[in-house]
């Protein structure tokens, strides 16, 4: 999905769907056809009592045999005891561009897509870009998503000749739609997480259904939310060909226990880095999401499910430890009875 953002310096009717693991967050829209997503080879030896001819110079070196001053005594005299080679201009000769060198560092994309009409188009697409809510790690304004004409020509580039380009206006909706919800399970999750683990903890070990409310509460006693200073993004990156350990583990549980686990592989995965402000230094966070699809609404709505999580660090592990296990205490230990009669 974010891999789309080509960054240089009417949402469609959706449906929401809840969900319990393994799927923690559930967003609803006409989905593209697919996430379309990201795509490298005898020196003959000759023996004889004449002299061996001066072995010919590589394509990018200097023709002159400067390593043997015999064959050079002609060009000696000739050229006195410079090079008549000016080896300034060679190595300034222009080499091509790899392809990574062409690609924004940002999200690993083309630094521009153009917004030019292609070839054989049928229809006009707009080209005005929405601003999301995402601020850049740089600091300067939020993120910009795609307009329809650079989406359908970033598709052409890659190979997708067959997009329907009447559906792409739609498409760009789902993206940023899908984007926006992914942003706010960062968000969520550095605000319970970002001041520490033991503040995370206090929020989490009432389980989900009360967690938002024990966030309110302790930013209350803090001085309010406006004293938590929100995360950025820094870059991010698409990964649709590798599986998360996560997503491999739940499609082997669905294989054993599939009435409980069965699903359909994750039609997209996005690493995002974010930034944290630890006693006042920033820290690079990678976030990891899986974008699944589920089941359609009784409707016909289809339904997106986004599983959004810090990446497996030792710190990240404790974190999803206390908000999965704070949950699953909660509610198996029955804490809103055991509150009620007064025991903790």
């Amino acid at each position: 999905m974010g891999w789309f953002w080509a960054d240089t310096s009417d949402v469609p009717t959706t449906s929401v769907a809840t969900s319990k693991p393994p799927h923690p967050h559930a967003l609803g829209g006409e989905p593209p056809a697919g996430c379309p997503m990201h795509n490298k080879k005898t020196i003959d030896a000759f023996s004889s009592v004449a002299p061996a001819p001066p072995s010919p110079p590589p394509a990018s070196g200097c023709p002159v045999p400067h390593g043997n001053p015999s064959t050079n005594a002609a060009l000696s005299l000739a050229f006195s005891s410079s090079c008549p080679i000016n080896h300034g201009e060679i190595a300034a000769s222009p080499k091509e561009q790899s392809l990574m060198s062409k690609l924004n560092p940002l999200n690993y994309m083309f630094h521009s897509i153009s917004q030019e009409r292609a070839p054989n188009q049928t229809v006009a697409l707009p080209t005005e870009r929405d601003e999301s809510s995402i601020p850049k790690g740089t600091g300067d304004g939020n993120w910009e998503y795609p307009s329809p004409q650079q989406m359908y020509n970033a598709l052409l580039r890659k190979g997708y000749t067959d997009t329907d380009v009447t559906a792409v206006e739609s498409m760009v909706a789902v993206h940023n739609f899908l984007n926006e919800g992914a942003w706010q399970e960062i968000v969520d999750w550095e605000r319970r997480f970002g001041k520490g683990l033991k503040r995370g903890w206090e929020i989490s070990k009432r389980g989900e259904e009360n967690a938002q409310l024990e966030l309110r509460r302790i930013e209350a006693q803090e001085g309010g939310q406006k004293e938590h200073e929100e995360p950025t993004l820094v870059r991010f990156q698409g990964k649709p060909q590798e599986m998360t350990p996560k997503a491999a583990i739940l499609q082997m549980l669905g294989k054993v226990y599939p009435a409980k686990f069965e699903t359909e592989p994750p039609f997209d995965r996005h690493d995002w880095y974010v930034t944290r402000n630890v006693n006042g230094e920033k820290k690079e966070v990678r976030y990891v999401i899986d974008f699944y699809s589920g089941p359609p609404e009784p409707t016909g709505e289809p339904v997106f499910y986004l599983d959004v999580r810090p990446a497996l660090t030792p710190t990240a592990a404790v974190e999803r430890l206390m908000r999965w296990g704070g949950d699953v205490w909660w509610r198996a230990s029955g804490g809103e009875v055991r509150e009620s009669s007064g025991q903790r």
